[in-house]
């Protein structure tokens, strides 16, 4: 199957939003502030965001706030042209532990991560069509540890059963992760050196 350049496919569709009068809104999910510096750079000349920060795989709970910390600080630190607003969503780590059950032992970057992404989609998504966002989105693509195809194929297929649309990335490209890194660096972020959860952890420390 032949991959999909989902960061042409954001070009295009900030090519007619571009035109419009007035920025369009999105819920984008950020799972950390680094991951989030460069997208939201980005993403706010173009929309009107709210960042849902919704990460129940991060463990343990000190680090989910001290993460939620960063997020914030950040939002607060940086200029915007648009609109840039922060959600914190419930931190109950038996919603992960439900969907990893089975997968303990799998690499990361396999299944259990892709049940991870739809489970962190599939809130945003659920929360975007309760609240008439227009477009819902993901800060994971830009790590180049995760798989953008899948990430994208899970938040097209969650916006159907939603009816809210998916805004396609890969925030990777275009040197984004690069700038992620720059930027974490000219705001002091906190960077982790793992994903979140206690199997990333563990892989990490071997």
């Amino acid at each position: 199957m032949n991959k999909i350049n989902y960061q042409k496919e954001l070009d295009k569709l900030i090519a007619d939003i571009s035109e419009s009068d007035s920025a369009p809104k999105l819920l984008l999910h950020s799972c950390c502030a680094p991951c989030s510096s460069y997208t939201l750079e980005y993403l706010s000349e173009y929309f009107d965001i709210t960042v849902l920060y919704y990460n129940p795989n991060i463990s343990p709970k000190e680090e989910f706030e001290k993460r939620f910390n960063e997020q914030q600080r950040l939002i607060n630190s940086m200029p915007f042209k648009n609109s840039v607003k922060l959600i914190c969503g419930e931190y109950d780590y038996s919603e992960f532990e439900q969907i990893a059950k089975g997968l303990e032992d799998v690499p990361e970057g396999g299944e259990r991560c892709f049940r991870c992404y739809a489970l962190r989609l599939e809130k945003t998504a659920q929360l975007a069509s309760e609240k008439d966002f227009d477009y819902f989105c993901t800060t994971l693509s830009i790590s180049p540890l995760k798989n953008s195809q899948k990430i994208n194929q899970i938040g097209m297929k969650i916006a159907e059963k939603y009816g809210v649309k998916w805004l396609p990335s890969d925030f990777k490209k275009k040197e984004g992760y690069k700038r992620s890194i720059e930027l974490s660096r000219e705001y002091d972020l906190y960077r982790q050196n793992f994903c979140g959860c206690i199997y990333s952890m563990s892989e990490r420390s071997e």
